[in-house]
């Protein structure tokens, strides 16, 4: 490890190669890089602290050189312990930014740098999954009256924010940036799809045509992977607890059941539900020998891997990210330790799809600072003209035109009184 006084990384070494990689990302991500042009003028975040708790990868690396742009003394640290990118985290700490993260790192580690980003006294917290914000609340509420306020980026982050505001302990307003038509829509649907795929193939290489894949829950981020797995050839089986979601899956074309059901038939499992223990030891029991499985869910607790430890005689890595648990005379292989496969065994999501998510977040970033004490403690979604704003940006970054509205349309879709 690499220490300075505002870092600590695995090898400082490496900033030549994540300054290569952030440049890379950035040839990607040209709707982020014109909110950095704005910002580089407006300097919204002059004097502002902003902690960031986000996977460390080259476009988080972006971001992170964006909210810069905008005058914020920015302090970030992991929301994985697999997710780290080791160059880029180099990178940035080059760069003078307050870094704190590894491949790898323990959970001692982890929760030590969370730490280290709160003791920053951030006004702006910037989450995935909401470790952040949980850590200030239980650990830290006596810095939650100088914070402005939070942006969260997942859907497993907005389903615990919404319980603490159930609850009444939510003290400060979050944006729910998931939410956004440009963040779930697009990173979630087609981001996930194909990062979750991608991860899965670098773990293993396998043959995706003519396998039976799995997919544990069928929203935004279901839905991508099944589409990316039917189209490399997969015969797709979707498990489901949602009504409506099981029925627009079985629409969709897929094989809809239990899981239970599923077990016995699955080459390949992947979950992507949020909740815990969707892949669970009567699951095991009835898998075939050589089944894989991966999550693609933020936390590591959607596949029960401590029944599987349990249940097995022996546990081998076989190989990078892969490993191999005997179970009786079967084999069964978790991907990616069960955490995060597209991050864990891959790098994520593609930049392009991140600019559209990182637009999101660095204008409600900008949003909050505008809003200063306007809103109150609890989940916010942004203004649907600023997400409109992102999707205009990307449309530009794509070299895509589209119409706009006559007058005489305009005043068509005003009037109440004219019809047939």
């Amino acid at each position: 490890m690499d220490k300075g006084k505002n870092y600590e990384v695995k090898d400082i070494k490496l900033a030549e190669q994540g300054k290569k990689n952030l440049e890379w990302a950035e040839r990607e991500m040209k709707a982020l890089l014109e909110v950095r042009k704005q910002f580089e003028k407006k300097k919204p975040f002059r004097g502002i602290r902003i902690g960031m708790a986000l996977h460390i990868t080259k476009e988080t690396g972006v971001l992170v050189r964006t909210l810069r742009a905008g005058g914020a003394d920015v302090a970030i640290t992991g929301c994985n312990p697999l997710s780290t990118q080791d160059d880029i985290a180099a990178a940035l700490a080059k760069e003078g930014v307050k870094v704190w993260g590894y491949k790898g790192e323990t959970t001692k580690d982890y929760y030590r740098y969370i730490d280290n980003v709160i003791k920053t006294k951030p006004h702006i917290t910037i989450d995935d999954g909401m470790d952040l914000v949980s850590r200030i609340h239980t650990k830290y509420p006596g810095q939650i009256k100088d914070i402005i306020g939070g942006c969260e980026e997942t859907t497993t982050g907005i389903i615990r924010l919404k319980a603490m505001e159930k609850d009444k302990a939510l003290k400060y307003p979050i944006i729910a940036v998931n939410d956004n038509k440009t963040k779930h829509l697009l990173d979630n649907y087609y981001g996930t799809g194909q990062s979750t795929l991608d991860g899965i193939l670098r773990a293993t290489n396998i043959l995706i045509a003519g396998k039976t894949v799995v997919v544990a829950g069928y929203g935004d981020c279901g839905k991508g992977v099944a589409m990316r797995a039917k189209g490399m050839g997969a015969n797709v089986i979707v498990t489901e607890v949602d009504n409506f979601c099981a029925l627009q899956a079985k629409m969709d074309g897929f094989r809809v059941m239990p899981m239970k059901e599923a077990a016995p038939q699955g080459d390949l499992f992947v979950t992507v539900t949020g909740d815990i223990n969707v892949i669970d030891k009567e699951h095991f029991k009835l898998m075939k020998d050589g089944a894989i499985m991966a999550n693609s869910g933020h936390f590591d607790v959607e596949i029960n891997k401590k029944a599987l430890e349990k249940m097995a005689s022996r546990k081998r890595r076989i190989r990078w990210m892969l490993d191999e648990y005997t179970i009786g005379k079967k084999k069964l292989y978790l991907c990616g330790e069960g955490r995060l496969v597209n991050l864990a065994a891959a790098e994520g999501h593609p930049s392009a799809v991140m600019a559209t998510s990182f637009c999101g977040q660095a204008l409600a970033a900008e949003y909050l600072v505008r809003n200063k004490g306007k809103l109150k403690a609890g989940v916010h979604m942004l203004p649907e003209e600023i997400d409109d704003r992102i999707a205009g940006l990307q449309l530009k970054a794509m070299g895509v035109k589209i119409d706009k509205l006559t007058p005489e349309q305009k005043a068509y879709l005003s009037n109440w009184r004219e019809g047939t």
